[in-house]
């Protein structure tokens, strides 16, 4: 996987800069996460976190981003542990499960984690977000 130098204007939105630094077929990946999330939990805010686009309501729900072979989902502790049974069959670690370039992505899983972690953070008293 290559990515690029991105050249855009500084003021531009940073997901889109950086979903604009992967070749087109890891680009079109990550725009259905990010698609997928958005559309899972309206009400999130986007932002990025670590290098990484992710998803902010009290507090950051998961994070998502592309590697070497595959693209990591980051969806806490908590988002791993409840659905356990259903990333087992995907690499996957305490905090991030990694789904590879070679395979469809799961859709629906991600759509359950990202909605998971909303409903987590729902019940969170709001934080004030970090510059």
């Amino acid at each position: 996987m290559e990515r690029t130098v991105n050249k855009k204007n500084p003021d531009d939105d940073p997901v889109d800069a950086y979903l604009d630094g992967f070749a087109p077929d890891i680009r079109e990946k990550l725009r259905q996460i990010r698609s997928l999330v958005k559309r899972a939990v309206p009400n999130a805010r986007e932002r990025m976190g670590y290098g990484m686009p992710a998803l902010y309501l009290n507090g950051y729900l998961l994070y998502y981003a592309a590697f070497k072979d595959h693209i990591s989902l980051f969806p806490t502790s908590s988002g791993i542990k409840a659905f356990a049974d259903e990333i087992r069959t995907f690499t996957h670690s305490k905090g991030t499960v990694q789904f590879p370039f070679d395979k469809p992505l799961p859709l629906a899983l991600i759509r359950k984690i990202a909605v998971f972690r909303a409903r987590e953070n729902r019940v969170k008293r709001p934080r004030k977000p970090r510059a």
